[in-house]
């Protein structure tokens, strides 16, 4: 097969760099199939177990990531993590979270613990029924992270897709609870609850990113235009709904985070 100069210096680059270590925009670029990049970087302690949520009815998964080399993770902060409706707490660890987790503070970020439960596919808000997704991290997740030695008083919270959308949900219903907010790519739409409460996100330290290409774009942009305060970092370029685009700024959202967990 032969291959065109462009195709030529693709094959090299990934073979000199790494195939998994290529960003998927540097994919893409190179006319190469994106795949979700994850740092080379090492596992701390990971923990995944099973809790009974009085909030929401039912055992959850709750997921813990310490950054390799912080042992238990004893007096450390942590970014609370609502995940998207097509995952759960036990497809953290297979993302890769926790080696973002250790490459963001090998890069300088302040120490933080990740952790996240299983909030079903309810947008994290109150239900009819009594699941109360919301509730489960406003106030169970809290203690059941004191209870495991983390300083669950200091905190952030990052979400994507839905949990975007609930994060800022989150951020609307308790403001002040979390001490900044990142959303990726938040399922927002006009007219939506999260635009219509847009002023209750004023004052609040925000960082939101979208692709471009992502169909939720309009609406988000939408959303930080109405903004009563300018979020503190805001990301618009390539990239669609897709693991690919997150992956590719999560450090970028972890060192935001950790920069405000004081």
């Amino acid at each position: 097969m032969l291959l065109g100069a462009g195709g030529a210096v693709g094959l090299a680059a990934a073979g000199l760099l790494g195939w998994p270590l290529l960003p998927g925009r540097v994919k893409k670029q190179l006319g190469l199939a994106p795949e979700p990049a994850v740092p080379d970087a090492p596992e701390g302690v990971v923990r995944l177990e099973t809790v009974f949520s009085s909030a929401r009815g039912t055992d959850v998964q709750l997921f813990t990531a310490v950054p390799d080399g912080y042992g238990q993770g004893d007096g450390l902060p942590v970014v609370v993590v609502l995940h998207g409706a097509s995952a759960t707490a036990s497809d953290f660890q297979p993302y890769g979270l926790p080696r973002f987790l250790t490459a963001a503070v090998d890069a300088g970020a302040p120490p933080f613990v990740l952790a996240g439960a299983d909030g079903g596919v309810l947008q994290w808000e109150p239900q009819a029924d009594g699941d109360n997704p919301q509730q489960m991290v406003l106030e169970e997740l809290p203690r059941w992270l004191d209870e495991r030695g983390f300083d669950a008083d200091r905190r952030g919270v990052w979400g994507w897709s839905m949990g975007g959308y609930g994060a800022l949900r989150l951020a609307q219903a308790a403001p002040g609870w979390a001490s900044a907010t990142a959303a990726f790519s938040p399922a927002v739409s006009d007219g939506d609850a999260v635009h219509a409460d847009v002023e209750l996100l004023r004052d609040q330290v925000l960082g939101i990113w979208c692709g471009t290409e992502d169909g939720f774009y309009p609406a988000v942009s939408d959303l930080v235009a109405a903004l009563p305060t300018k979020p503190e970092q805001v990301s618009f370029g390539p990239g669609a709904h897709t693991r690919v685009y997150w992956n590719d700024h999560t450090l970028e959202a972890f060192a935001f985070l950790a920069g405000h967990l004081g």
